[in-house]
């Protein structure tokens, strides 16, 4: 297969997952999708190692996997660089998607993974960090960052709830506020989750 001629420029992707297969599969259907997997490693550690050395656009990885958790290995890597990271979790819960927000993840897909499901996680991880690094311009300190994606991840489940919106609206329905009012995204995001409260 020429990957190659389908390849989308500056998608490189690494995969960190501890079962064989699974690694496989990932890899395969990522090449497929027109993505470049420039490492595909069996444990966390080898993943932060290989994100720093590679610098990868795209990382995909487990959350469990011996020698350095995924939630882990995402967090030393957003420690060092923010970049896109789609967590692979044997199960979803509220709790789970706060540690992973925090660790700096941006998606994540609950196994087993399929095909129909990858490419929207990848949409989702990339628009959720091209969000990020606009809050992070805002912002300009990762730690304030992270919290104030908090808020916005927050706030922007609301207003898809009581307006019926897409996410991508809502973030827009932020943003638009956030300029005619000329406050930050973190205080309409405030406003809102207290407004929230009162109803």
């Amino acid at each position: 297969m020429k990957a190659s001629l389908t390849q989308k420029p500056n998608n490189k992707v690494l995969i960190a997952e501890d079962n064989s297969k699974t690694r496989l599969f990932l890899k395969n259907q990522l090449e497929l999708l027109g993505y470049e997997v420039i490492a595909a490693v069996s444990n966390g550690q080898a993943a932060v190692d290989a994100a720093a050395e590679l610098g990868p656009n795209l990382v995909i990885m487990d959350i469990k996997m011996p020698e350095m958790d995924g939630i882990d290995a995402a967090r030393v890597i957003s420690d060092k660089g923010p970049v896109p990271i789609i967590l692979i979790t044997g199960l979803s819960s509220d709790e789970m998607a706060l540690k992973a927000i925090e660790a700096g993840v941006f998606a994540y897909l609950v196994k087993p993974v399929t095909k129909k499901q990858l490419e929207p996680a990848i949409k989702l991880a990339l628009a959720r960090y091209e969000e990020f690094k606009s809050l992070k311009v805002e912002v300009n300190d990762l730690k304030d960052a992270i919290e104030t994606r908090k808020l916005v991840e927050r706030a922007k489940g609301i207003l898809m709830k009581r307006c019926n919106i897409s996410e991508e609206d809502a973030f827009k329905l932020l943003q638009t506020h956030s300029q005619k009012e000329n406050k930050k995204m973190r205080e309409i995001a405030d406003t809102i989750i207290s407004a929230s409260k009162l109803i």
